[in-house]
């Protein structure tokens, strides 16, 4: 049965928390969700959305994570898992296994996802490239 003494109840509406700067991308900006303290960070939600236009993306990396689920809510991005390009639309739901190893290179202007990911303080650690990119599509 679930503990419920350590996590507490959290209920967090589109005018509580604001889209800021100064998370793990300066092109996304990102909206807390408040999970990540309702579970004493063992999760952690947050909104997700482009800033700017995809110049060079995430760069190739991997997470130190149990867990990691991105659903997208508007537009699309682009992301290469291993040296397999995948196209996620609105509607979508991706399952990143723990470790694999990914570069996300494109996106549209009105991409927004939702991301969950345990634990709430997850490592980001880049990684040799494992093949070439494509280049993004120039935003008008």
């Amino acid at each position: 049965m679930l503990d419920r003494t350590k996590t507490t109840f959290s209920h967090v509406k589109p005018t509580d928390t604001d889209y800021v700067s100064g998370g793990l991308r300066d092109f996304f900006l990102y909206r807390d969700l408040g999970v990540a303290e309702a579970t004493h960070g063992k999760v952690i939600a947050h909104l997700v959305k482009a800033n700017m236009a995809p110049e060079k993306g995430t760069g190739w990396h991997r997470h130190e994570a149990e867990f990691q689920i991105v659903i997208m809510l508007k537009g699309w991005a682009k992301f290469m898992y291993e040296d397999q390009e995948t196209l996620v639309s609105a509607g979508d739901c991706v399952h990143q296994r723990p470790g694999i190893r990914h570069f996300l290179f494109d996106y549209s202007p009105d991409m927004e996802y939702l991301e969950i990911v345990s634990p709430a303080d997850f490592k980001t650690v880049d990684v040799e490239p494992v093949c070439a990119i494509p280049d993004p599509t120039p935003w008008k």
